[in-house]
């Protein structure tokens, strides 16, 4: 961050949360200069469980084209990466990507005993749990908790830019913060009800901030991160061709915030739509081109501004889907999939591990080889700095993607 923008962002926070009479929440402003890595991560959530196989395509594999004789992809379609493997003709943003060292792929994420329903399959992933273990705090949430130990709440510490906060953004003691368009946050609340509570508070208020009530707690916190993103949204503005979709529109807010220099260490956006029971090939392939495209985009800007080092992306989907295609030209609900990481200092880019195997099925299902939490573990050890047992409960293996 250069030196106009640390002073803007340091003067903008301590100014904005001192009018809120609130001295110890400074503390946690004071906590965060301390924070030396200015690394940060964006989770890209595939909801609905998108079709790994029509994703990431082995097309040299006469068994993927028995399996699926309506919905396999011709060969002529596919953007080859290397003798067996390419991508969804939809996914042109992320070849050039994979061209540019920029794309690491991890095939046959999973865990064991594998959970089909979208709500209890997608609560594993966002809390990091085991199959059998029903947790009520997100992994991004306990690393907020770990993060913000001992001083008040930061709740853009951890931002979604959606209406509503998933549950991998929940701790017990933090959460982060969603907005869809985070600075008209602040205007809403401060010409709001909220906003006549806040200023009331400034001109009567006595108490100390340890004192107040915990909705009060969250409704200072929740007005100071406002603020704060507010004075954030006035230093960097994007004039790059971010897609007219709400996905690019929410890639563009992304960038923004991580070019004026937010503090922000983890930013959650999910993209809809990837439950293709019935007609997929055409569904997926627009929904998967929205993906490669607007973070194509999103890479050339976080470069041009010397942010994207310093940033990892990273995309899940809540499971895979079945090998064998059903009667409706669509696929059901699978297990093990692949992840995308996109970033400027992979250590490993291009295939991380090998493909699917299509010869070894646990009853029509691919098999895992990669436990999801792994990936978690190492970006959070290797990326964030912090000690993944402290946020996902035990040890897990670091992988060499970073």
């Amino acid at each position: 961050m250069n030196r106009s923008r640390r002073d803007f962002l340091k003067h903008s926070v301590f100014a904005s949360t001192g009018t809120l009479m609130v001295p110890n929440f400074l503390k946690a402003f004071s906590a965060l200069e301390s924070f030396e890595s200015p690394k940060r991560i964006v989770i890209v959530q595939l909801s609905g469980g998108n079709d790994g196989l029509n994703t990431v395509v082995p097309f040299r594999n006469d068994l993927y084209y028995n399996l699926r004789p309506k919905i396999g992809l011709p060969k002529s379609k596919i953007l080859g990466l290397n003798d067996e493997m390419g991508l969804n003709p939809g996914l042109l943003g992320l070849k050039r990507l994979y061209d540019d060292g920029m794309l690491s792929i991890i095939n046959n994420v999973g865990y064991p005993n594998p959970e089909r329903s979208h709500f209890r399959a997608m609560d594993i992933w966002q809390t990091a749990s085991d199959s059998d273990e029903y947790l009520t705090t997100g992994w991004v949430g306990r690393f907020l908790d770990a993060t913000c130990e001992g001083v008040p709440a930061v709740p853009h510490y951890a931002m979604e830019i959606d209406y509503v906060l998933d549950m991998a953004l929940k701790g017990q003691d933090t959460k982060g913060i969603a907005a869809l368009v985070p600075h008209k946050l602040f205007l809403t609340l401060r010409d709001g009800y909220i906003g006549k509570i806040i200023e009331d508070y400034k001109k009567n208020g006595k108490k100390d901030a340890s004192n107040v009530s915990y909705l009060y707690k969250t409704m200072v916190e929740t007005y100071s991160s406002a603020e704060y993103l507010y004075r954030l949204s006035k230093i960097y503005k994007s004039n790059f061709p971010y897609p007219a979709t709400s996905f690019g529109r929410q890639l563009r807010t992304i960038s923004e915030l991580i070019n004026s220099g937010s503090v922000t260490k983890v930013y959650y956006v999910p993209l809809q739509g990837f439950d293709t029971h019935n007609g997929q090939q055409p569904r997926q392939e627009k929904l998967l081109k929205t993906l490669g495209d607007g973070l194509k985009v999103f890479v050339d800007d976080l470069k041009k501004n010397g942010t994207l080092d310093d940033t990892l992306v990273m995309t899940f989907s809540e499971f895979g889907r079945r090998v064998k295609e059903n009667a409706s030209a669509g696929t059901d609900h699978g297990t093990a999939n692949n992840i995308f990481v996109v970033g400027g200092k992979l250590r490993k880019p291009g295939f991380y591990n090998a493909g699917p195997d299509l010869a070894n099925l646990e009853n029509g299902d691919l098999k895992f080889s990669v436990d999801f939490r792994e990936v978690y573990a190492t970006m959070l050890n290797k990326w964030l700095g912090m000690d993944e047992e402290v946020v996902l409960g035990k040890s897990f293996t670091n992988l060499s993607f970073i």
